[in-house]
């Protein structure tokens, strides 16, 4: 007994140390490196006469976009007509706009060139080309998490496939703003709809969203298993109804950092036999269904040279959650999650990255619904991705070692300026994964409680839109060795 709760003592201190280094890196870098769009500092924006090594920026001309208001783009900047840049400073300047507007995805190439007038003046060139923005495309998808899931686990059963239509625009009125619908059919049930406006003040400094749908789904999971896999519950009917409803409030007065403000209610309604005897602690409560309101608040950090596949720059954020009104029983969660990213670009072509994550939720007994850890939507080890690892607190450390070998275009057959060829690259890859999944459940998984460990090399794939395929080869500390193919956006 002694010794169980030493290691109880030791696994707290672990998940909430990693924690603690992981924000404290973060926040540091965001108070340092961001810039203002309404302030900026004095040494980079002079509306007096240009000294001797400085240019006086007289306009910025924005040619290719057919959809996105300029104003949009000319955001992105952080300087405008009548302010002064060191000449010494131009080109970093310049690369940076570019990054800023390119991470807006709204573009498929962003040039950024200055036109020299004279000694002492000068006009900015934006030149983009914009992308696909509306999507009215069919659904094929899995109820599986991931594709190597769906094959390794059920051998590719069509039984196991949802279907339907998704409507998606990605720039609806020119203003970032993004609408999506879905009609799901199938294994699974789903309608849902969705609206991100994150400009909707004239300083294009606040924004919000909404997002509401409903579920029914023919199989859920209640418990995991003793060695780490999930136990479903299956029917001939519904297993589950769910409803939610969420909406937030979003604040971007700088580049790169972003606040949001969430609130939102779910309903979940699941069959007696969970409640009854299966899993008496599903909801922590006897009812066979519950409600619960979440509120929340995230703050993110981005600066780096491609926010959907990094090789430079640094990233993070840190979010609080309450979900339940209640303060003891039920649904009543409190966590704090952050995340630390670092890439870093060594040179001919060879890449490096680092990123500490972690979460706890207090109080430490909670339901079964709240205890996703690392195998839950995006926070996995490679290697161990197809297992689930429940707990109250996790800590992860991940390290990349990548090198572009490959890069290419392929012309398209077909008639457009825009899409007149596909870009390939490809980068081969070593990496090394270290985890920590604290939990107070009995038994106590045989993943649970100690130090998890991953190895393995890989080749990552990017193409048009940034669309990523990673082959990792991993071996993990059980001893076991996998192929796995995925377009999982981790990291």
């Amino acid at each position: 007994m002694k010794s169980a709760k030493y290691l109880t003592i030791v696994a707290n201190k672990f998940a909430v140390i990693s924690f603690i280094f992981s924000c404290s890196f973060f926040f540091s870098l965001a108070q340092k490196n961001d810039i203002s769009t309404d302030n900026p500092p004095e040494w980079e924006a002079r509306v007096a006469a240009p000294a001797p090594g400085w240019l006086t920026l007289r306009n910025i001309v924005i040619t290719g976009n057919k959809k996105t208001k300029d104003y949009i783009i000319k955001r992105e900047m952080a300087i405008k007509p009548g302010d002064s840049i060191l000449i010494s400073t131009l080109t970093d300047r310049l690369k940076e706009m570019k990054e800023n507007i390119y991470n807006t995805t709204l573009f498929v190439t962003v040039k950024v060139e200055p036109i020299l007038l004279n000694a002492y003046e000068c006009d900015i060139i934006v030149s983009v080309k914009e992308r696909i923005y509306i999507f009215p495309i069919p659904q094929f998808q899995l109820a599986d998490r991931s594709f190597d899931e769906w094959v390794s686990k059920y051998d590719g059963s069509l039984k196991r496939v949802n279907y339907g239509i998704k409507f998606a625009h990605y720039n609806l009125t020119g203003r970032k703003d993004k609408l999506r619908l879905y009609f799901i059919n199938g294994y699974t049930r789903n309608i849902s709809a969705s609206y991100n406006a994150p400009y909707s003040n004239n300083k294009l400094t606040e924004g919000f969203y909404f997002d509401a749908g409903f579920t029914q789904t023919k199989e859920i999971p209640y418990k995991t298993n003793q060695d780490n896999s999930i136990a479903y519950f299956k029917n001939d009917g519904i297993a589950r109804d769910f409803w939610y409803i969420t909406g937030g409030y979003t604040i971007r007065k700088a580049i790169k950092r972003t606040q949001i403000f969430s609130v939102g209610y779910s309903h979940a309604q699941v069959s007696d036999s969970i409640s009854s005897h299966l899993n008496p602690g599903y909801f922590n409560t006897n009812s066979t269904s519950q409600g619960y309101i979440d509120l929340g608040y995230t703050l993110k950090y981005a600066d780096v040279d491609n926010i959907l596949y990094p090789l430079e720059g640094v990233s993070g954020y840190v979010r609080l959650q309450k979900r339940g009104l209640g303060l003891t029983g039920g649904i009543n969660m409190f966590s704090i999650e952050g995340e630390y990213d670092k890439f870093i670009n060594l040179e001919k072509k060879w890449y490096t990255s680092i990123q500490f994550s972690g979460k706890i939720k207090l109080p430490f007994k909670q339901p079964f619904i709240n205890q996703g850890a690392l195998g839950d939507k995006d926070s996995f080890l490679r290697g161990l991705d197809l297992y689930t690892i429940d707990g109250v607190a996790y800590s992860t450390a991940k390290f990349n070692l990548k090198k572009e070998i490959l890069n290419f275009s392929m012309p398209t057959f077909f008639k457009s300026k825009t899409y007149n060829k596909i870009p390939f690259k490809f980068y081969a890859k070593a990496f090394t994964d270290f985890g920590y999944v604290y939990s107070r459940q009995e038994p106590v998984t045989r993943l649970n409680n100690k130090l998890l460990a991953t190895a393995g090399v890989g080749l990552d794939i990017l193409t048009l839109y940034d669309i990523r395929i990673r082959l990792d080869y991993s071996l993990n500390q059980l001893g076991q060795r996998r192929l796995a193919i995925n377009n999982r956006s981790g990291f």
